[in-house]
């Protein structure tokens, strides 16, 4: 996992600097396996990191105010980013490097932009501004003058960004009086204008006056409304909210207020956050989370009424109100944190859990911060669980707002049976890495294992719930919902391994497509060869596939094969290349060659038969997942490998029938026979010697091998494996892989055909005063072949 990703980054990486990658990856992920050593981003060296950073940037106060920036945001492995490039900072080579990569790219968008400006000449503006614009323009103006109060214009700002968001997903959406009434927000409505006449200044009033008039502003200004000497400044973006303190004051008193109004700024951002997180788009994690912090609102507001009820009595002085409110205080600033950070990450499902996480672990130190952090963390993992739990134990994804860390893509199962490059298992269900919540990083690979495994099974109409199905809650040990995920783990992969073994039999399946695509049965393609001989000779287009069925049945009925219960998924397929150029084209696939090789002009000589032909089997889900159009092709090239070899070795056999008695031919000629008899011999020797390597040597043990493999798997993933391992390395050991072996291969049984088909029209040759044979070869490669033959090399 930790080689992919070393792949994975260093190729992102290269890509952001637009550098080709090539043997210069493959160099930076050699270089960089040998030499990674554990546990380097430590606190202490991401700090050193930092700062060497720092010194080595221009501007070195920009860079530390962006790192603080994405490090508020929860940014993950920021801190391996920054030991990384403080590691290329010290290597002066890959510096230079860099450095004469962004020069030639600087000059290239510099060319880029001066053939643009050259192309294109800017439309000349006049000054002056049409009636039609003018109107237009005051209707904008109007607009905003109408909705003036800052708190309208957010609530509009809000309204339009919730139903831009998310346009193609249906998610409800609140009714437009939630947004056109701004009080219902419980933030601070700023007015526009004074209301009645000017009041007299505060500051003016004895000092016990004006302790009261602040205390009564106070209370008004810690549940969100305007006071008369403290007023609410309004929010830009996301800022925390400011206040105006009526500047008359006595010093005494305003520095009192100045240590309070922090709760009413910590009250406005979370009251904020509240209300716009708890929209639906913004998931179920958010609105847990934002649940939770509605009912710790709550008893902060029955601390402010509280505080008036005493206030009322005339018991509430300012320094009393500052000795209460300041165990409420720390834990408004904790809110107000865990709100920010979440607004400016903008978090959603997973990364909300990790922020929360992470912010449950820093206050280790401080065991009621730990504690608020615990209950946030509990309340908003709730409904992420819930999901969890309904795909590990049954295969089933509920997540409407696509927060969880599996996402599931609409493919269709059929189509692992028709196209060759379908990675059904593979796309079907994939991870998204950022809404993956830290603490389950490490089983994320099992979660999603988990229920691909009960979704298997699910499709095929069986319903199935894991025995073990506990409720997964949110703890500070892991080891707690890791049992959990473990124990559904272990039932998913044995509940599909049983189904796809026992009751599908899948090795029964495989020994079924053993017995005819790597000719486990001898007879019957004795019987088959022989019934579809002359049919087989035919030009492709001139065969009529109905026949050729008819007779692999009855090929079927006659041999050893009729015992076998799967015979009649197996069917004929007459392929529009012949086997070279199919393994070329397989070969080629996702690489350079492969548009030269699809794109190239058919052969004009038509194929025949025994060139187009080859085997293909049926084969139902949930079978296909590990029998896909991947495998079926390898299987079919090692057929068609074999069944031409097989078809040359027939030809050489009824050469050697046909030819057997040459008395009646002269004495020169006689000699001159003698002669092809050996070589026919040699043919012949190489052929069956090919075929025993690869069906005696090759593929007999390495199914032996993929059988023992079979029998100790443990999950579907591990069958996969072992099965695509079989088939690549029966592939490579037969030589298939290589495209020089392969043309040199095909030449030599082009060789042996035109000699068979010499030797069948012996009597007829014509004789040279020599007396010998003149045969008429293709290409210099087939002459030096038949040399190659005759001279027994």
């Amino acid at each position: 996992m930790s080689e992919f990703r070393i792949h994975h980054d260093v190729n992102e990486l290269l890509s952001l600097l637009h550098v080709r990658g090539g043997d210069g990856a493959e160099g930076y992920i050699d270089l960089l396996q040998k030499h990674r050593t554990p546990y380097v981003t430590t606190t202490v060296s991401a700090h050193s990191a930092k700062v060497k950073l720092a010194e080595f940037s221009k501007t070195p106060e920009d860079f530390l105010r962006k790192y603080e920036e994405l490090k508020s945001k929860n940014v993950r492995n920021l801190d391996p980013l920054v030991y990384l490039l403080s590691k290329l900072c010290e290597d002066k080579e890959t510096l230079q490097f860099l450095q004469q990569n962004a020069k030639e790219r600087s000059e290239s968008s510099a060319n880029t932009t001066s053939t643009t400006t050259t192309s294109y000449s800017l439309p000349q503006t006049s000054t002056k501004m049409s009636m039609q614009e003018l109107d237009e323009l005051r209707k904008k103006l109007g607009n905003v003058t109408a909705s003036s109060n800052p708190a309208e214009v957010t609530r509009k700002m809000l309204r339009d960004k919730h139903n831009k968001k998310n346009p193609t997903q249906p998610n409800p959406v609140f009714p437009n009086w939630v947004y056109d009434r701004p009080a219902l927000i419980g933030d601070f409505i700023t007015s526009p204008t004074p209301q009645g006449e000017p009041a007299v200044p505060v500051g003016t009033l004895p000092l016990g006056t004006q302790e009261q008039a602040l205390v009564e502003d106070l209370l008004f200004v810690l549940i969100g409304v305007d006071g008369r000497d403290i007023t609410a400044q309004p929010v830009l973006g996301r800022q925390n909210r400011s206040f105006i303190v009526d500047p008359t004051l006595d010093m005494s008193v305003k520095e009192l207020v100045n240590r309070i109004l922090p709760v009413a700024s910590y009250y406005s951002t979370i009251t904020r956050f509240i209300e716009e997180k708890s929209s639906f788009e913004y998931g179920q994690v958010n609105h847990a989370l934002t649940a939770a912090m509605r009912t710790l609102m709550k008893e902060y507001l029955i601390l402010v009424t509280q505080l008036e009820h005493l206030q009322r009595q005339g018991l509430l002085s300012l320094q009393k109100l500052w000795f209460y409110i300041q165990p409420t205080m720390r834990t408004m600033e904790i809110l107000s944190s865990i709100a920010s950070s979440v607004d400016k990450g903008e978090c959603m499902g997973g990364s909300t859990l990790s922020l929360l996480h992470d912010r449950t672990f820093n206050y280790t130190g401080d065991s009621q911060a730990q504690e608020l952090c615990l209950y946030l963390t509990k309340a908003a993992s709730v409904p992420y669980f819930e999901i969890l739990e309904k795909w590990i134990y049954r295969g089933i994804i509920k997540d409407p707002y696509s927060e969880f860390m599996v996402e599931e893509h609409e493919l269709q199962k059929e189509k692992i049976q028709e196209d060759y490059n379908d990675k059904y298992w593979d796309q079907r269900y994939t991870i998204v890495q950022h809404r993956i919540p830290s603490f389950l990083q490490k089983m994320a690979d099992k979660i999603l294992s988990t229920g691909k495994y009960l979704n298997v099974v699910r499709e095929c109409g069986r319903d199935v719930t894991c025995p073990d199905a506990k409720e997964v809650l949110y703890t500070l040990k892991e080891r707690a919902y890791v049992e959990q995920i473990e124990k559904a783990y272990n039932y998913a992969s044995k509940v599909l391994l049983d189904f796809l073994m026992e009751e599908k039999e899948l090795v029964s399946r495989l020994r079924s497509i053993k017995h005819y695509f790597l000719m486990d049965k001898g007879d019957f393609f004795v019987h088959f060869m022989d019934l579809t001989e002359e049919e087989m000779k035919k030009p492709v287009d001139d065969i009529v596939p109905p026949r050729l069925e008819a007779l692999l049945e009855l090929a079927l009925r006659m041999s050893t094969a009729n015992t076998d219960p799967f015979k009649d998924d197996l069917k004929i397929d007459l392929m529009p290349h012949d086997v070279i150029t199919q393994l070329l084209r397989v070969l080629a696939i996702e690489t350079k060659q492969e548009k030269a090789i699809i794109n190239a002009d058919p052969p004009d000589v038509a194929l025949s038969g025994l060139e187009a032909f080859s085997f293909d089997y049926i084969v139902k889900w949930p079978l296909s997942l590990i029998i896909n159009r991947k495998a079926l092709t390898r299987y079919q090239m090692l057929f068609r490998h074999m069944f031409y070899c097989k078809h040359v070795e027939r030809l050489l056999c009824n050469v050697w029938i046909s030819n057997k008695d040459f008395r009646q031919y002269s004495l020169h000629s006689a000699k001159w026979f003698a002669a092809a008899f050996a070589l026919r011999q040699r043919m012949l020797n190489f052929v069956q010697n090919i075929q025993y390597y690869m069906m005696f040597e090759v593929m007999e043990p390495t199914w032996h091998i993929m059988e023992n493999n079979l029998k100790t798997a443990s999950n579907i993933d591990d069958v996969l494996c072992h099965h695509t391992s079989f088939l690549d390395n029966c592939l490579k050991d037969c030589m298939l892989t290589n495209p020089e072996l392969l043309r040199i291969f095909s030449k030599l049984m082009s060789v042996c055909v035109m000699f068979t088909n010499c030797m069948q029209v012996f009597p007829q040759l014509h004789e040279t005063r020599d007396n010998e044979v003149t045969f008429e070869f293709h290409s210099k490669s087939h002459m030096s072949a038949f040399k190659l033959f005759s001279h027994g090399g």
